[in-house]
This record gives C-alpha cells, structure tokens and sequence, in this order.
C-alpha cells in the first residue's frame, strides 16, 4: 500500500479539506505550496468560475492540488470536462455515488478519493476502484452522514474493513489530533475548519472572527430530516430547532433552508442569518494565520507529541 505522500506526491499527509465558499485557489495554493494537498472546493462555483481558480491555482504554486467535487453538482459534466483539460491529477469526489465518475476519471489518469461516513460506504468505494478514502467523523463541519459515528470509532472500523489508503477527517486541527488518527489506522488526515481560519480562505472575515470566538458547545448538528449540516449556533439554527421542535415537515425545513444560506453566511459574512458550517474542533481555535503557519505548527506538535509516546505499558 503506496503512503499518501507517496500517492498524491507531497511532503506531509495532510489534505486541506474541498470546502465550499471557503476553499478557492489562494487556499489551495498555499496548502500545497506548504507541503500538504491543496483542494479547491468546485461546489460553491459555477463552470468559468472554476476554470479561474484552476488557472490562477495553476500560476501560485508547482506543487501538487486537486478538486473537491460534489457529485450532485447539477453541472457535473462540464466540471468532469475541466478537470480532464485541465489535466487536474487528484479529484476528491463527495455526496454521490463513486461508480459513477470514478473508473472515467482513473482511465485520463486521474487519482480519485472518495468522501464517506460509514463502512459500507469505505467498502463500496473501494469496489468503485478508487485510490483512497477519507473517512469523516460527524465532529466536521457542513455536511455529515446520518449515523453520527465519531472519528475515533469510525476510522479503527473503517481501516478493518478497506485495504487501501485511509485517510481521517472530523475532528482534528492540531498535530496531536493528526497522531491520534494516525494510531487508529489512517494513513494521512484531512482537515477543514482550522483551514477555514486562515489568512488565505475565502471565507467572509465576519465568518473568520466568528470562528475564533467559538466555544465548547456553540456548534449544532442541524437538518437532520434533509441532510445533516453542523453549523455554529445563530438566530437561523434557532428557527430550524424551533421548527423541528413543532414536528416540521421535510419540505417545510427544505422552504426555511432555501437557497444561498451557505453563501450568505460564509462567503457574505451574515452571521445571524446564513449557514455557518464548521467543525466542533473550532472550539480550539483562537486565532487567524497563514495556511503555512498552521501546517508548521501541526508539523512540529505531531513530532513532538510523538517523542512524548515513549512509555511502555
């Protein structure tokens, strides 16, 4: 089994995590300039706006990026078309079915990982022939699978059930936290929120600050009639809890949902009422730095967390 530095060919094994409205081409570039796996997250952009962020990715770094790409994307055939001309080598796909696109993709060349929240999942992406999974607990932000399994008890099952490369998401934003998964069998970790902090996200600054702020306990796992999204706390999560609460109905969270919340939370910084999707592990979070000052710093607490592991029971 190849080591995921060794699959996508970069130095450390983290992945910058496909997020939408956070995840343009300056994050992306600055991740894999600084040795990790820049993703820009193709959900949030339409078809021209997508090629721009490849292009410019393109011009800002040698190293290195992929795509993150949401197979219910309504234009995922003109996506699916950039990235072969492109010549994008890793495409992480998400939300959908992976026989889909997978062996197409493989056959121009292309790596493809798959995002999945459960076992069955992990074994039918490997079925689909793709090169790795990421496996992610239901403590990361935006959407989650149905089961609410944790990272620590999902990666030990999933890395049982799958024989190629595991990658762990949910949960972590610092190097102990990348230790941690590494012992319950992954081979690399992917991370979000603590990506989504960064000088070089383009997340709105209200959303940036908002994060920083976070405490224990301000994260929610909403809309889980529609399709989980954890979310921090807000005047909007008040009126999904209170609509929930009165026995709402799908189509009637799907009306209170509507469209472009991510977008007015996010990307135009509305933090009463947008959706602001981040992880449970924003709680830790305290300040806003550069892509390659948090990859240093999980770097250098990995290694250091790892020479204190030296007692034997």
């Amino acid at each position: 089994m190849k080591t995921i530095t060794e699959l996508f060919n970069i130095k450390y094994p983290i992945i910058q995590g496909g997020m939408i409205w956070c995840s343009g081409w300056r994050l992306a570039a600055a991740v894999s300039n600084a040795g990790g796996l820049g993703l820009i997250g193709a959900g949030s952009m339409y078809p021209t706006v997508f090629k721009e962020h490849i292009s410019k990715c393109k011009q800002a770094t040698n190293k290195p990026f992929g795509v993150n790409l949401p197979l219910i994307y309504p234009q995922i055939d003109e996506l699916i078309e950039i990235i072969v001309a492109e010549k994008i080598p890793i495409v992480f796909t998400s939300a959908g079915n992976p026989k889909k696109w997978t062996t197409f993709l493989k056959e121009k060349g292309i790596k493809v990982v798959h995002v999945v929240s459960n076992v069955k999942f992990a074994k039918k992406s490997e079925e689909a022939g793709v090169d790795a999974i990421v496996a992610e607990g239901f403590e990361a932000g935006g959407h989650n699978g149905f089961e609410e399994n944790t990272t620590m008890t999902l990666i030990p099952q999933v890395r049982k059930a799958i024989n190629i490369p595991l990658i762990a998401a949910g949960g972590i934003a610092t190097g102990s936290g990348m230790l941690a998964a590494m012992a319950l069998g992954a081979n690399g970790v992917q991370i979000g929120s603590r990506f989504v902090a960064t000088r070089e996200s383009s997340a709105h600054e209200n959303f940036k600050n908002e994060i920083i702020k976070t405490q224990n306990g301000d994260t929610i796992l909403a809309f889980k009639k529609l399709i989980p999204v954890r979310l921090i706390k807000n005047d909007f999560t008040q009126k999904v809890e209170e609509l929930q609460n009165q026995g709402a109905t799908k189509e009637q969270l799907a009306e209170l949902l509507g469209k472009g919340r991510a977008k007015k939370g996010m990307f135009e910084g509305d933090l009463k009422n947008g959706e602001l999707e981040i992880g449970q592990i924003s709680g830790i979070i305290d300040k806003i730095e550069t892509a390659e000052t948090v990859i240093n710093s999980i770097i250098s607490d990995y290694n250091n967390n790892l020479k204190n592991l030296n007692f034997i029971l």
